[in-house]
C-alpha cells in the first residue's frame, strides 16, 4: 500500500473517568489469592499496567466516539458534513445493529450523502479503517473521513474476576489474565486529502503500509458468547492463550516489519519513532527486542491505559504529539498485531 495524498489532520480523545489500578483488581481477587498463595501486586508484576480507567456503569459507545470525533473536527476546523465517510471500529459494540457508526454519525451531525459503516478486526480496527479511508481518499472518491472507536472494559473484567475466584485454578488464572489488562477510552483519526482545514494545522503524511497475517491462529483468542451461535441466555466470556498470541505475534511482527521496510524502500536509520498497539511490557519488550529496536524510539501508555483495545494505537499516537515525543520531520510507524492474527504496519511522515 501506497499513498501520495493521504493526511492524518487531526486526532481527537476521550479518557474514561474512573481509574481502576491493578492493586484493586488483585484484592477483588482475594479468595483466588488465598487459596493458591499469591500475593498483591502480580498483575501489575506480569504486565507492567498500575492503572486503567473504566467508563460510568450507564453508558454508550457512540456518545464517547462522538466526542472524540468531535474534538477531532474541532481542532481541524472542518465541518462535519464535509465528510465522505465515517467508520467505527470498535471490539465492543452498542448492539449487532445498526452499525455504531450510525449513531455516531447522527450525534456529529455528518451529511446524507457521507459513506456510514463499522469495521471490525479486534485490536486493529482503528488501523484498519485508516485504511479504507485513506483508499478512498487516494482514489478520489472522497476528501475526508473520520474513523472512531470506543472501548469498555469494566463488564468484562468484572466477568472474568467472578469466574476466576469461582475456578480458583492457576491454570484458569493463566488463561484468563489477559482480560485483566483490559482498558476504556475512546478515540478518533481525521483523514483528509490536505485540501480542507486549518493550513496553520501541522499535517501527517500517510506514505503507505503493509497487512499481514497468519489466520491458521484465529481460534488463540476468543471474546463473545460461552455457547455457540447468538443464544440470549448465555454468558460473555473471555479467553486467551496469552503465551502463544505473543509467540506467533512476534514471528508475525518480524516478518511484517521486513516487508514494511521493503515496501517503502526504507534506509537503515528510519523509522524514527514507533507507536504499538498497547497490551503490556512483555509484549512490547519482546516485540521490540525480536525487531531490533531501540525501545527509547517507541511510546507506551499502557502502564495508565491499560490495553484499550482497537483505541490504544491511536491514543497513544495523540498523547504522544501532545507531549512532544513525535516531531516534525520523523518518520513515524503504526504497527499492531491483533486478534486472528493481522499484523499492521503503516509509515507516517509527521
Amino acid at each position: 500500500m501506497k499513498y501520495d495524498k493521504v493526511f492524518i489532520e487531526s486526532f481527537g480523545y476521550e479518557l474514561a473517568p474512573h481509574i481502576v489500578t491493578s492493586r484493586e483488581i488483585d484484592e477483588k481477587l482475594t479468595p483466588f489469592f488465598e487459596t493458591v498463595g499469591f500475593v498483591p501486586g502480580q498483575l501489575e508484576a506480569l504486565t507492567g499496567i498500575r492503572e486503567r480507567r473504566y467508563w460510568d456503569k450507564e453508558h454508550t459507545l457512540a456518545e464517547h466516539a462522538a466526542v472524540a470525533g468531535q474534538r477531532a473536527l474541532d481542532e481541524a476546523d472542518i465541518n462535519p458534513k464535509e465528510l465522505g465517510a465515517l467508520c467505527f471500529c470498535g471490539v465492543c459494540q452498542d448492539g449487532f445493529e445498526p452499525a455504531t457508526s450510525c449513531a455516531v454519525a447522527d450525534k456529529i451531525g455528518v451529511g446524507p450523502r457521507t459513506h456510514v459503516y463499522d469495521v471490525k478486526s479486534a485490536c486493529l480496527g482503528m488501523i484498519t479503517g485508516m485504511v479504507h479511508v485513506a483508499n478512498e481518499i487516494q482514489l478520489g472518491h472522497i476528501k475526508a473521513g473520520l474513523v472512531v472507536s470506543c472501548e469498555s472494559a469494566r463488564q468484562i473484567v468484572d466477568a472474568t474476576i467472578e469466574e476466576i475466584n469461582t475456578h480458583k485454578s492457576i491454570d484458569f488464572y493463566r488463561r484468563a489474565v489477559a482480560t485483566m489488562t483490559g482498558g476504556s477510552g475512546a478515540a478518533a483519526i481525521l483523514l483528509t486529502d490536505g485540501t480542507l482545514g486549518k493550513s496553520s494545522t501541522p499535517r501527517h503524511k500517510i506514505k503507505g503500509g503493509v497487512v499481514n497475517n497468519t489466520i491458521r491462529h484465529w481460534d488463540l483468542c476468543y471474546w463473545g458468547f460461552e455457547h455457540k451461535g447468538m443464544p440470549t441466555d448465555s454468558r460473555v466470556i473471555m479467553r486467551t492463550d496469552a503465551q502463544k498470541v505473543l509467540d506467533h505475534g512476534t514471528e508475525l511482527a518480524m516478518e511484517t516489519y521486513d516487508l514494511f521496510r521493503n515496501e517503502l524502500a526504507l534506509p537503515e536509520n528510519k523509522p524514527d519513532k514507533f507507536v504499538a498497539h498497547q497490551v503490556g511490557e512483555g509484549h512490547h519488550n519482546k516485540f521490540y527486542t525480536a525487531m531490533k529496536i531501540d525501545r527509547k524510539k517507541d511510546f507506551i501508555t499502557f502502564p495508565f491505559l491499560g490495553n484499550v483495545g482497537s483505541v490504544s494505537l491511536p491514543i497513544s499516537a495523540a498523547i504522544a504529539d501532545e507531549r512532544g515525543f513525535l516531531v516534525p520531520g520523523d518518520f513515524v510507524a503504526f504497527l499492531g498485531v491483533g486478534s486472528g492474527l493481522n499484523c499492521y504496519f503503516l509509515g507516517v511522515e509527521w
